[in-house]
């Protein structure tokens, strides 16, 4: 069984779990399914908003696909977030990377 099939089935028994849903999101967008990654994270956020990594992940992904407005309105979200909750490596990692969109 592949990762992403194991992932599937634990995601059966907990189809909420934040962290198999972001893990999930990062296997199909590595295997080349970016556009269902972004839209997996975009129901967890909504389920689970200050799941900080998933913001992060999602601003990269948009900005992956061309999406840059789209990444630069998340990952200014996710700082709040992250600054919110004291997150302060992951708050510096998205600050970086939006300055990198420019």
């Amino acid at each position: 069984m592949n990762r992403r099939a194991k992932i599937e089935a634990q995601l059966e028994a907990a189809p909420r779990d934040s962290f198999l849903n972001y893990a999930w999101a990062m296997v199909v967008a590595g295997q080349g399914e970016p556009q269902l990654g972004i839209e997996r994270l975009h129901q967890l956020l909504e389920w689970d908003s200050q799941y900080v990594p998933a913001w992060f992940q999602l601003g990269q992904l948009q900005a992956q696909v061309g999406e840059t407005d789209s990444a630069r309105q998340t990952l200014v979200r996710g700082i709040e977030v992250a600054r919110r909750g004291g997150d302060t490596h992951a708050e510096g990692e998205m600050r970086g990377f939006l300055e990198s969109l420019g």
